[in-house]
Formats: structure tokens, C-alpha cells, sequence
């Protein structure tokens, strides 16, 4: 349900932290224009409240108030956060709370002690002070029209230390005009019981909602989520990937989902959730945080199938083994190819690159049997589909490399403790028929080699300039051989329409990162070029023995 941000609410409300609480995981820094970016994405995809951060705590968060009345929000409402008045100070005249109103933003959250440890040990006040603080903070952002919600901290542990107290801070929070109270398990060590049974406690003794705000600490932030909405809560707090301190917060990738698609509540509308994997990793990429793969419904792996046994139930009946249909998220199934794939695996995985591969052919016996041995030297297809279409394809005899090694030499040489290591590399090619001979320098043998490459190549196939290597990863396939282990190397590339993955393995890692090279630039011009088939004597090996009867002038 996609609803104007000043119409009626849906049965539970979304409120995104990702600005704030997000912003407090570890390795998480946000600019101002990351926030901003990430607060246009959140109303995209139809989150109905966006929390910008604690006005006044620092310069950024102050700015992005000041941006953020710009941003045209066309759903959600922004809300500016901060806890409540001092001890001592008329909520009128506290500092804080003047700046909270000063970021003129439609919603407020306000932040108050719920157990008694807190209000003793860390405010250092007496318990009616605190009600007090609790109540006159939040009428007067009600007196000033604001939308005033309230977050109690540790809640639920204040509620188990003593009960009567922690409801009676929400009282004086509802008796201040709260809009709603929401109750925090900021240390998140609940269990989903307890909140079950708490939250339906609360809801008996107060006529305000309620709402929820969990963390994962036990890895049970969703689950405890989902336990309060199931109790009655009518708000979810959490944020895009589960980012946040310590653990993280309950993420919101896997909550909306789950409200959505199991428990029917209509929390967003079916085209908004369809942008939430591709929202999920546009956060990622902002925070440079590396996604989780393995992220429930908005992860890459999340519908990706490797044994063969459930790649064939998926294919006759997708609900054999996928619980909800990955484009209800924005996800999409995959096919993974390993020394455990099939027949049917295999011929699933080619039809994907337009291939015709049927899976009862002795043809796909023997690349079968070809990616079961590569895997056992150390190759992951999973992880590399562009070499895995090239295995497929020169297997297949259909089409022949535009190029060929004869020979590489790499060198590193440094002069004096102080002096910088040199790197050159010299490559030798066949190249539409011709011999290339090619020399180039770089920050590393990797580097040189890709530039000796592209000084080869790039005048036959100009097209490889829009080409540039994105990632380049390492990695012990046998840690047990130390040093004289094979080394697995992935390549990304891509260019300004899509990425592509290759791998090398191999004892020498120049060699292994050739290898990977070598697929990633000749899956380039594949993309770019009709493939020409290998003539029938060709008998297509792996790219480690050099092939020159696959060599021909390219079409």
C-alpha cells in the first residue's frame, strides 16, 4: 500500500534509521550527499518515515536538515531525532530540543530512559524527575505541531527490572501527546517470547500504539521485529541492511518482506517491494560496504540453486525450493554450476547464455566431467559465469579465440630500501594471425600485463577501451601447502552496460592472474562480436596449453 505522506497510514508504518543508526555500524561513514542520495532512494521504494539524524550532534547532520527541506519527498515524512530534555532545565529552555525543533522537520523522535538502571547510574536523576523530562520534552514539540514519537531505550529490559515504571515513562510520553511509543531493545538480548509477551502487556495498559526497534545481538533483531507486529505493534524501526552498531539493527530488507509476503499485512505496495534488491544494494555500494551474498530475499545467493537435485525441482515447480518467487523483491533466480551440478544444471545454465545444450547429449557428459575436474583443481564457476560461458563455448566448438598466448615475461625490481618497485611486463600474442610483441610498465605485474594486453589488442579491437578491470581478488585454494599452494584469482570487469567475472588458478599467481585476464578481455569482445565457429579438427583444451589451431582471422 503506497500511500501520499499526508494520507492514511497503512496498518504498520516503516521508519527507516539508516541515516542515524545505520550510520553508527563500524566502517560506516555517510557524507551529506550520501544522505541525501539514500533519503531520495527510501521514498522511492516507499519507506513513510526517514530518520535524518540527530540535529545538533554534528556539522553534517545540521546540514543535511538544512539540504533535506529540497529533497520534494513525495511519501515519506522526515523525521530529526534527539533524547529528551535535561534534568533540571524546563523542556522549553533546553538547548537541544530547541535545535531539534529548529530542523523544522515534520516528525520528531525523541529518545528517553525506560529502565531504572539507566535513569540512576547514567542520568543521575530521581525516577519522577524523569517522567517529567519524558512528558514536558514531548508536549512541547506537540505544542509546536510536530508529530511527536517516542523511543524508549532498553525498554524491555527496564520492563523485566521492574514493569510499573517502564510503562509508567510511556504514560508520560502518551500523556504528552506521543503520537506513538515504541519500544527498544537497544542491547538486543530478547527473545521473541518475551517481546511477544511484553508487547501484548504494554498494549493492554495503554491507549497509545505502539511500535518496535530491535538489534542483533542474539541474531534475532527480525524475529523479534515480526514477534511485536504479530503482538500489535503498528511500527517497524530498523535499517537498510541491518547496519548498525555492535551487531547491527533488525534490517529492513528482510522485515518489509515478511510482513509483506507471510504475514499478508500491507505494509507497501507490490511495485515497491520490487525495488528493495536493488535498494539494498545501492546502499551497499554507498556505504562501500561489501553485500552480503547470503542476505535473505535481497541477496545474490538468495534464490540461487547449486545441487542438482533442487536445480530440477525449482525448474518443474519453483515452489519445490524457493519459499516466495524472487521478483516479488526484485530478486532473480540462479543457476550455479560446480562439480555438483547435473546434466540438467548445465543445460538450465547454457540456455542462460543462448546456448543449446540439451542435457542427454555426450557433449554435456563431457563438460560436465570438464568443470567437475577444473573445480577440483581449484576453479569456482559459481563466482565466474563469463569463463564458465567460455568453457562451454570452446567445448562446444563454437566459435575461435581472437587471440592466443606465445609468451609473457614479467619483472620486479626496486633500488635502495627508499626506492619505489618497478614493474614491466612483456607479452607476446597471436593476433589475427600476426605475432604482436608488446611492452608495457605498471603499479604491478597484474597491471603491466593488462597494459601490455591492451597495447596488443586495442588497435584490432578498439571496442576493449570502454573495458576497465573493476576488482581483482586473490585467494589460497589449499592453505596446507603454504607457500606452494594454488592461488585462485578473480577478475570483474565491465563496461558503461554491465559486469563480468572470470577466474585463474594455478601454483604461480602471475600465471593465475592471466588466466583470469586473458577470459575477462576475451568474454569482452565475445559480447561485442557474432562468434565464429572452430574448425571441426580443433580439439578445445584448457586455456593453460596453448591452442593456436583455435586461432583465426575474426570475421
Amino acid at each position: 500500500m503506497r500511500r501520499n505522506k499526508n494520507g492514511p497510514k497503512p496498518p504498520v508504518t516503516i521508519y527507516d534509521c539508516t541515516l542515524r543508526d545505520g550510520a553508527q555500524g563500524e566502517g560506516i561513514s555517510f557524507s551529506l550527499q550520501d544522505k541525501l542520495r539514500i533519503a531520495r532512494k527510501l521514498d522511492e521504494i516507499g519507506v513513510h518515515y526517514i530518520e535524518g539524524g540527530w540535529p545538533g550532534s554534528n556539522p553534517k547532520d545540521e546540514a543535511f536538515f538544512v539540504e533535506a527541506r529540497r529533497l520534494d519527498l513525495k511519501h515519506a515524512r522526515l523525521a530529526a531525532f534527539a533524547s529528551t530534555g535535561r534534568k533540571g532545565v524546563p523542556a522549553e529552555e533546553d538547548t537541544g530540543l530547541r535545535t531539534l525543533l529548529a530542523a523544522e522537520t515534520p516528525v520528531c523522535t525523541l529518545v528517553g530512559k525506560s529502565w531504572t538502571l539507566h535513569v540512576s547510574e547514567v542520568l543521575r536523576t530521581t525516577l519522577d524527575e524523569n517522567l517529567r523530562m519524558i512528558r514536558d520534552s514531548i508536549r512541547l514539540l506537540d505544542q509546536h505541531g510536530r508529530e511527536a514519537i517516542y523511543d524508549a531505550e532498553h525498554f524491555f529490559d527496564g520492563y523485566k527490572a521492574d514493569p510499573e515504571y517502564a510503562i509508567a515513562t510511556l504514560q508520560a510520553a502518551a500523556d504528552g501527546g506521543a503520537s506513538l511509543v515504541v519500544l527498544c531493545d537497544t542491547n538486543g538480548g530478547c527473545l521473541p517470547s518475551e517481546v511477544s509477551g511484553i508487547v501484548t502487556a504494554v498494549r493492554g495498559r495503554l491507549a497509545v500504539p505502539v511500535g518496535i526497534h530491535t538489534h542483533n545481538d542474539c541474531e534475532l533483531g527480525v524475529a523479534n521485529a515480526v514477534a511485536a507486529v504479530q503482538a500489535g505493534a503498528v511500527q517497524v524501526q530498523g535499517t537498510m541492511n541491518g547496519f548498525g552498531e555492535r551487531t547491527g539493527n533488525a534490517s529492513l530488507c528482510s522485515i518489509v518482506p515478511v510482513l509483506k509476503l507471510k504475514l499478508n499485512i500491507d505494509c507497501i505496495s507490490d511495485e515497491d517491494l520490487a525495488r528493495w534488491t536493488e535498494a539494498s544494494a545501492f546502499v551497499d555500494e554507498i556505504a562501500n560496504m561489501p553485500p552480503l551474498e547470503q542476505r535473505p530475499f535481497v541477496g545474490r545467493s538468495a534464490f540461487a540453486h547449486k545441487a542438482g537435485l533442487h536445480v530440477d525441482g525449482v525448474m518443474k515447480n519453483s515452489r519445490t525450493f524457493e519459499h516466495v518467487d524472487p521478483k516479488r523483491v526484485g530478486n532473480h533466480r540462479r543457476v550455479l554450476v560446480s562439480e555438483l551440478a547435473g546434466k540438467t544444471t548445465l543445460a538450465l545454465k547454457a540456455a542462460e547464455f543462448g546456448i543449446d545444450l540439451p542435457k542427454d547429449t555426450p557433449e554435456t557428459g563431457k563438460i560436465a566431467r570438464e568443470v567437475a575436474r577444473l573445480e577440483h583443481e581449484g576453479y569456482v564457476f559459481e563466482d565466474a559465469e563469463a569463463s564458465l560461458e567460455l568453457l562451454i563455448r570452446r567445448m562446444m566448438r563454437q566459435y575461435r579465440r581472437p587471440f592466443e598466448l606465445h609468451e609473457f615475461r614479467t619483472s620486479v625490481y626496486k633500488r635502495g630500501p627508499e626506492g619505489e618497485p618497478q614493474t614491466e611486463a612483456t607479452l607476446k600474442l597471436l593476433v589475427e594471425g600476426e605475432r604482436t610483441h608488446t611492452v608495457a610498465d605498471g603499479d604491478g605485474p597484474v597491471h603491466a600485463l593488462d597494459g601490455a594486453m591492451r597495447k596488443a589488442l586495442e588497435p584490432i579491437y578498439p571496442e576493449l577501451r570502454r573495458v576497465r578491470l573493476t576488482d581483482f581478488k586473490v585467494r589460497v585454494v589449499d592453505v596446507k601447502e603454504g607457500t606452494a599452494a594454488k592461488v585462485r584469482v578473480l577478475v570483474e570487469c565491465a563496461d558503461e552496460r554491465e559486469s563480468w567475472s572470470t577466474i585463474g588458478v594455478s601454483e604461480n599467481v602471475i600465471e593465475a592472474s592471466w588466466l583470469a585476464l586473458a577470459d575477462a578481455i576475451e568474454y569482452a569482445l565475445l559480447r561485442t562480436s557474432p562468434a565464429v565457429p572452430a574448425p571441426p579438427e580443433a580439439e578445445p583444451r584448457h586455456p593453460r596449453a596453448a591452442d593456436t589451431s583455435l586461432l583465426a582471422p575474426r570475421a
